[in-house]
């Protein structure tokens, strides 16, 4: 599971609990702060809850910066991170900071809720569809975006985009990785979601393979549409570095993988979009498996289809 539940001593009501950091992957120190603290929440929101009581903040300031840089760094690291947590509607009461070679943005996301505020990843059925609310790519467009200032890597990629569409790219991956789960989260109840994880460091496979394997049900998970920041497609065919359309390419703070009924998904994705400006996709489906639950799985089909954004 994405959190951990724990019961507490008072009868229906447990305690969820994540903590995640990771390093800088943009030039901003502000977004990154940002980005740090919605992918945090993010846990708690691929678990159908909504509402964050606390959080504690994991910060390393960098040993190898010079003072003044450092100082305004992991300032505005705080400062964004600390804005995140108030648009989520909680705030951070703790932590802990060390200093490190390379500054580290984090924490840890509490929330002490009742059972019915909890979706369990566990119980996606066959006919279930699998929908995503975030696009793919964000590592492959930070990494272009660092590549512009060295040519011999810029050399990758400069026969299919512009300096300005990788900017736009990066741009794009910004939007999408600050952006919080929130919304999906609370839509999740309202439209019978099954079972959710988010998509982070494991790739869109890895995670959609780690949920189904966590299903009561014998099931097998098939994806056949991935939505794709522009040109990142492009890229990852060209480099072969990150193994994007084999779904293993690492996200940073990414959407939502989600397995709800049918009849639901597209009314889901149609209220995600008017309350957050960006598009939900139906990626997939929910079959049965002809084995027992141990064979779980999940596949990418040949060629899938590709949504760019």
């Amino acid at each position: 599971m994405d959190s951990s539940v724990i019961a507490t001593k008072i009868p229906g009501i447990n305690m969820v609990q994540t903590t995640d950091f990771f390093y800088p992957l943009v030039d901003d120190p502000y977004m990154q702060g940002k980005i740090g603290c919605a992918n945090v929440l993010s846990d708690l929101y691929a678990m159908g809850v909504v509402n964050c009581d606390t959080m504690l903040m994991i910060l390393a300031s960098s040993i190898d910066m010079e003072k003044q840089d450092r100082d305004i760094a992991t300032r505005l690291m705080i400062e964004g991170f600390n804005a995140q947590a108030k648009s989520a509607e909680t705030s951070v009461t703790g932590g802990q900071t060390v200093r490190n070679p390379w500054p580290i943005i984090g924490g840890v996301a509490t929330a002490v809720c009742p059972e019915s505020s909890i979706i369990m990843p566990v119980n996606a059925v066959p006919g279930d569809v699998i929908v995503l609310t975030k696009p793919l790519g964000t590592q492959l467009a930070v990494n272009v975006h660092q590549w512009m200032y060295t040519e011999s890597k810029w050399d990758r990629v400069k026969d299919f985009m512009t300096k300005d569409e990788a900017i736009r790219a990066y741009e794009k991956a910004i939007d999408s990785m600050c952006r919080l789960n929130r919304n999906a989260a609370r839509l999740m109840h309202k439209y019978g979601a099954h079972a959710a994880t988010d998509v982070t460091g494991f790739g869109i496979l890895g995670h959609g393979t780690n949920l189904a394997k966590n299903q009561k049900n014998a099931v097998h998970f098939e994806i056949h549409t991935l939505p794709i920041i522009k040109f990142m497609k492009e890229a990852d065919e060209k480099t072969k570095i990150f193994n994007l359309m084999d779904g293993v390419s690492a996200e940073t703070s990414g959407g939502l993988f989600i397995c709800m009924p049918s009849d639901a998904a597209e009314k889901y994705c149609k209220e995600i979009e008017e309350l957050e400006g960006w598009p939900a996709w139906i990626i997939g489906r929910v079959l049965p498996s002809s084995e027992d639950r141990s064979s779980n799985s999940c596949k990418i089909i040949p060629n899938p289809t590709i949504i760019t954004l």
